[in-house]
């Protein structure tokens, strides 16, 4: 389907001509004398120009998915009423927690690009809050992206330092960053735009910076091989207090036969105080102590060596872990439940015997087999999540676990809130289906016989 098409009328409204065709080099220009330093040279520009050529091309599309995104957001807005009548029971209630038209289309726009893109919906509530900004306040900045003089990135730093600013002040602030935009790097241009948004700021830095204080928060990204970031965002004053606390602590456990640096000492530190809310050798500290699950398969825990073919150990809301690690943990950590895996189909054998009450093993059953939110693409834990009623108890649904899952809080009120529907397919399946009509299927972590 060309461009042109894309959308209606009202889409393509906003599109230009793209960018240059890509060059494909049919020879090479030579050079007197004749090198071979200066053929390859020749074919490296030729390369190169191509590179710049393709990109181009790449950020003209990005401006296109920028007005589609908007398009999808303007749909999901008009059809809003229509939705609140049918899909919510008690209107008056949701827009008194909030759901207002504007928070209902921007959440169904939002959902809808993750779900269909297969990115976080963190990243799809960017993407409709950008495109919204880039078609209607900042126009110019969308015509340069479309024209290629600047990447998506540096059309994403502009909006993200003009967004804290008045909305009477973007047009001025616009005119003095895009030139900076189209002459330096992203990394460059973001501390340049962060000066010209001082300038224009009308606010004090002290009334900004109450105002900051709402976006602190604690995040955690699983990496490979086992490893994960934890990341805080504090008040400055706060992060530099905790992490001089860190190296104090971790200082003074330097002696001649540690051979650990003091990085990670600190990191060390820092789980210990967490998890355990005390140092073990130290004693300094005290909190509670955290529950985690683990999945461990029993041939993993019979045996010395690996298992060829056996299902891989697991942690809740990471995934899979290696035997060893998995091994000391159901042998030493009491804060882990340790549950013992059928080494081939997987089912869960047991829950551990201090956990018989039913509405408290049912609970734990589901968050074993859910792990994770089952809304497509959401990762937050189950452990953080509501149980919902698949079938809602006042429409006769049981209280089962072929009618139960897991919902954060934010999804669980877009069932209830939008055109977003969904059912149990069997053997833990959920098959969702978008107010665009698209469906998706949500797989359990584990599969349980039941």
């Amino acid at each position: 389907m060309g461009t042109t098409n894309v959308g209606g009328p009202r889409l393509t409204s906003h599109m230009s001509t793209p960018a240059r065709p890509l060059a494909v080099p049919v020879t090479v220009p030579l050079t007197v004398p004749f090198t071979a330093a200066a053929v390859v040279d020749g074919a490296m520009g030729v390369v190169v120009d191509g590179i710049v050529d393709i990109d181009r091309m790449v950020t003209h599309l990005l401006a296109v998915r920028t007005v589609a995104i908007n398009e999808l957001h303007a749909l999901a807005l008009a059809a809003e009423p229509a939705a609140s009548g049918s899909a919510t029971t008690a209107g008056s209630a949701a827009v008194s927690r909030g759901w207002s038209a504007q928070m209902t289309a921007r959440r169904v726009a939002a959902t809808e690009v993750s779900a269909a893109l297969r990115i976080s919906e963190r990243e799809a509530e960017q993407l409709v809050a950008d495109s919204s900004a880039l078609v209607h306040e900042l126009p110019s900045t969308l015509d340069a992206l479309r024209e290629g003089r600047i990447t998506y990135r540096h059309a994403s730093i502009l909006v993200d330092e003009a967004r804290s600013l008045p909305s009477e002040s973007w047009s001025t602030f616009e005119s003095a960053a895009l030139p900076e935009a189209e002459s330096r790097s992203a990394a460059g241009f973001r501390q340049r735009a962060r000066a010209l948004r001082e300038r224009e700021h009308p606010q004090s830095i002290d009334e900004r910076r109450r105002s900051a204080e709402d976006s602190r928060s604690v995040r955690l990204e699983p990496t490979r091989d086992g490893m994960a970031w934890l990341t805080a965002h504090l008040p400055a004053e706060q992060a530099i207090g905790a992490y001089r606390r860190l190296t104090e602590i971790a200082s003074g456990l330097a002696a001649p036969d540690e051979p650990r640096t003091l990085t990670q000492r600190r990191a060390d530190v820092l789980a210990d105080l967490l998890i355990d809310g005390v140092m073990p050798d130290s004693g300094i500290g005290r909190g509670v102590r955290a529950t985690v699950l683990v999945t461990v398969p029993v041939l993993s825990l019979l045996n010395q060596v690996e298992v060829t073919g056996a299902p891989s150990s697991s942690l809740e809301g990471y995934g899979p872990i290696s035997t060893e690690v998995a091994r000391r943990l159901a042998a030493h950590a009491p804060s882990f439940v340790r549950l013992l895996t059928h080494p081939e189909t997987g089912t869960v054998l047991s829950v551990g015997r201090d956990r018989y009450a039913v509405p408290r093993d049912l609970r734990l059953w589901l968050r074993i087999r859910d792990e994770t939110c089952r809304f497509p693409g959401c990762g937050r834990s189950a452990a953080n999540s509501d149980i919902d009623h698949t079938v809602d108890w006042q429409h006769s649904g049981a209280t089962r676990h072929d009618n139960l899952a897991h919902l954060c809080e934010a999804h669980h009120q877009l069932k209830h809130h939008t055109l977003w529907r969904v059912n149990q397919a069997g053997g833990g399946v959920l098959e969702w289906r978008a107010p665009s009509g698209r469906r998706y299927r949500t797989e359990p972590a584990v599969r349980l016989a039941r």
